[in-house]
């Protein structure tokens, strides 16, 4: 049961592709997101250098370790980007080729184009 002095939060960090760690935190009015990561112990296994290279976020908002929390805020952990999303995505479009990608890659025998 929550107060209006005590509300829950939500911690993520996702270590890896697939990889999502979260912890649901009962947490008092005046905290912010640097004490809702450091409560979360989710940090905990992660070498130092790691932890220096991570962003902090609110729903999907990049904020700083004294943005103040809110009832029901999910707090996220950014790793940082490996390669360029755009470079990435020529990459897969250069493998696939030209036929199998787009969106009308699979249209049905004898349909017409665009369909």
């Amino acid at each position: 049961m929550e107060t209006d002095d005590v509300f829950t939060v939500t911690v993520v960090l996702a270590t890896g592709p697939r990889q999502v760690q979260s912890r649901r935190l009962q947490v008092a009015l005046g905290w912010t997101a640097a004490m809702a990561v450091q409560q979360s112990g989710l940090l905990l296994p992660l070498p130092q250098m790691e932890v220096d290279a991570l962003a902090l976020g609110v729903w999907g908002h990049k904020v700083t370790g004294k943005h103040l929390l809110r009832a029901d805020d999910r707090v996220e952990l950014y790793r940082p980007l490996t390669v360029d999303p755009k470079v990435a995505r020529r990459e897969r479009f250069a493998k696939q080729g030209a036929k199998s990608a787009g969106l009308f890659a699979k249209r049905r025998v004898g349909a017409k184009a665009g369909y």
